[in-house]
């Protein structure tokens, strides 16, 4: 019996050790000269997180209002059919739920509710940070020795990456101030400086202008990369929560970013009520079945 339980208590240890041993690794992928893992190219995710982040199940619309049954789509969206449904997710959040405060979730409750009046990517303002990362539409790090850049196909955001740390944000925006380093292989961004304005997803996750986000980027493979993003707001959620998620890259011989600046494509949207005669009028009616 001795003998066995050594055996086992041996193998446990090997076991233990093989998995530091394959932690301590270092990443597999491309290096720049300087050592570092080599971030540059178009990466996109795949999943369904701009939906909602947390589980959900699949649904007819982001839109709904009560049916006779069931919640149906809203009149606004019911011509979409099938394209304005809404695909289920196992979620990215860890521990599935976000913490929020009671008058946090109640905003969130009215947030999704009233999603198309309120949603920042139907009127295509800024993302934000992390919601530019898995919106989508790929993006493209460009990375030196000294600086690292960030280009969003998405209504043509931004995000330069200061390595040196410039001091505090001078002005809150939408997509913050990013603050860089490298912890081993991994790159670790801190994001400070936000507005209240952005969502996390079409489900209505929020946040205030207390806003953290420590991003973390490892490469785990020459063509993919592990996201993580931690989030603090003592303003919304009653504790740091985090988000994780692969990263991949496009390998496509012609791999490039798309012009895709959205604010020309919801002028109607937003302004077409000021027309002397809105396009709304004179349209033909309906086509019949």
């Amino acid at each position: 019996m001795k003998s066995v339980l050594t055996r086992a208590i041996a193998m446990a240890l090997a076991v233990c050790v093989s998995s530091v041993a394959v932690a301590a690794q270092p990443a597999k992928g491309p290096r720049t000269k300087d050592g570092k893992p080599d971030l540059n190219g178009i990466w996109q995710a795949l999943n369904s997180a701009n939906y909602d982040l947390e589980p959900h199940a699949a649904r007819a619309a982001m839109a709904l209002v009560p049916g006779q049954f069931v919640p149906v789509p809203a009149p606004q969206v019911v011509a979409l059919g099938a394209v304005g449904s809404v695909p289920g997710g196992l979620g990215v959040v860890d521990g599935d739920a976000i913490p929020y405060t009671p008058a946090a979730l109640a905003k969130k409750k009215e947030n999704q509710k009233n999603w198309l009046e309120l949603d920042p990517e139907v009127k295509c303002y800024l993302p934000g940070v992390p919601r530019a990362t898995y919106m989508p539409y790929p993006f493209q790090i460009f990375q030196s020795n000294s600086q690292t850049f960030i280009a969003y196909e998405y209504a043509g955001a931004v995000r330069n990456i200061y390595m040196k740390d410039p001091g505090p944000p001078p002005a809150d925006s939408w997509m913050g101030q990013s603050v860089g380093k490298w912890d081993g292989d991994t790159l670790v961004v801190e994001v400070t400086g936000f507005n209240d304005q952005t969502w996390f997803d079409r489900a209505g996750n929020h946040h205030s202008d207390k806003l953290k986000v420590t991003e973390r980027y490892t490469q785990r493979g020459p063509d993919h990369l592990w996201y993580e993003a931690t989030i603090e707001d003592p303003e919304t959620f009653t504790r740091a929560w985090k988000i994780a998620m692969p990263l991949y890259r496009r390998v496509e011989p012609n791999a490039q970013l798309m012009q895709f600046k959205c604010v020309e494509f919801v002028e109607e949207l937003m302004y077409g009520h000021l027309r002397k005669k809105p396009a709304t009028e004179g349209a033909p009616p309906p086509a019949k079945k």
